[in-house]
């Protein structure tokens, strides 16, 4: 599902976010990213979902070496990967609905299909009875709810998350994590980048660590 191969990643300027980084994880697998701010979690994110390119090494992600990717293939790309920011970058004057079902119709679904997946993915995360609040009438764990919702409406294969849950207090941050877990169990694979350790060992799960741009280890629970 996701493999990297001797992966560096260096900035205009001379910055190295990522050195000689080599790991990969398996289809259906929930794993957490970790490892303190500046590690380069968040580069790693941008590399599978071709939003940067690595300066050397490979990196490959539902069978495609996105690296080399064409201009027009990164669309496409990216509809099979769910992404959730720390900040949902959720759009203040839509409504929930219309938040979750925007990348449908950039899709170019129909409405009867659009509607469908939508309340479904709204059901998902337990939010379909505020389907027309907009996101300042939600609290912090229901719009990080939304941000999922909006990640997995397109049914995606893969789902990777930013820091989903620094902005939560530890009860709504479990309950953020407990869903992404239970998603995978629908067939899709995860990877969570967080710096949360006491979050990680209340839910424990295979995890690859980073330090200073590389890897650090990897371990899995007992």
């Amino acid at each position: 599902m996701i493999r990297l191969q001797e992966v560096t990643m260096r900035y205009r300027g001379g910055a190295e976010a990522l050195s000689e980084v080599s790991l990969s994880v398996d289809p259906g697998e929930f794993t957490y990213l970790t490892g303190p701010s500046g590690a380069g979690k968040t580069t790693l994110i941008k590399l599978l979902a071709a939003i940067e390119r690595p300066t050397r090494g490979q990196v490959f992600v539902l069978g495609r070496n996105v690296g080399r990717l064409k201009r027009r293939a990164v669309c496409s790309h990216r509809r099979r990967i769910g992404i959730v920011y720390q900040n949902n970058l959720l759009l203040e004057d839509r409504s929930a609905y219309d938040n979750v079902a925007l990348p449908l119709h950039i899709s170019g679904l129909g409405p009867r299909e659009v509607r469908r997946r939508t309340e479904a993915a709204l059901d998902s995360v337990g939010l379909l009875k505020s389907a027309r609040r907009f996101p300042r009438l939600l609290s912090q764990g229901e719009q990080q709810r939304l941000g999922i919702a909006r990640a997995v409406v397109n049914r995606p294969e893969l789902l990777v998350a930013d820091e989903p849950t620094g902005n939560l207090d530890p009860e709504l941050s479990r309950e953020v994590m407990k869903l992404f877990r239970r998603l995978v169990g629908y067939g899709v694979t995860a990877l969570v980048a967080t710096h949360d350790v006491g979050l990680i060992e209340s839910l424990p799960a295979r995890r690859i660590s980073l330090l200073k741009g590389r890897v650090d280890s990897g371990t899995s629970p007992s």
